[in-house]
């Protein structure tokens, strides 16, 4: 008997938990994901392109963030983050490459953010 009140009680708490997200908007789920990656981590990379070449590529990003406005709260054109720069391109962060800050911009940065594969 006690089994299967757990059971119901969960079955219920798990219909009610997809019920609310389901009732969000494709933003509102957005940022509940993006709040979970936050907590849990993330292995991202980042490669920066000119053109069709690759140019850059940052590795052990846990996020990228939009930036907003100090007084205003506005999001701004660009994203930033703190990841390893991978200078020889083997998704392996070697002895010497550091960690570093970047900032990418919306409008004119070719690059492409990826869980990495490894």
């Amino acid at each position: 008997m006690k089994t299967t009140l757990y059971s119901l009680r969960t079955v219920a708490a798990v219909a009610v938990a997809a019920t609310l997200l389901a009732a969000c908007t494709q933003e509102q789920q957005n940022q509940l994901n993006r709040g979970i990656q936050n907590w849990t981590g993330t292995n991202g990379v980042l490669e920066v392109y000119a053109g069709d070449k690759l140019v850059r590529r940052f590795i052990k990003i846990d996020k990228l963030t939009t930036a907003s406005g100090t007084d205003d709260g506005k999001p701004r054109s660009y994203r930033y983050g703190y990841g390893v720069l991978d200078e020889n391109f083997n998704f392996v962060a070697d002895p010497g490459e550091k960690k570093v800050y970047f900032e990418i911009s919306d409008y004119s940065t070719s690059y492409v953010f990826f869980e990495n594969p490894r």
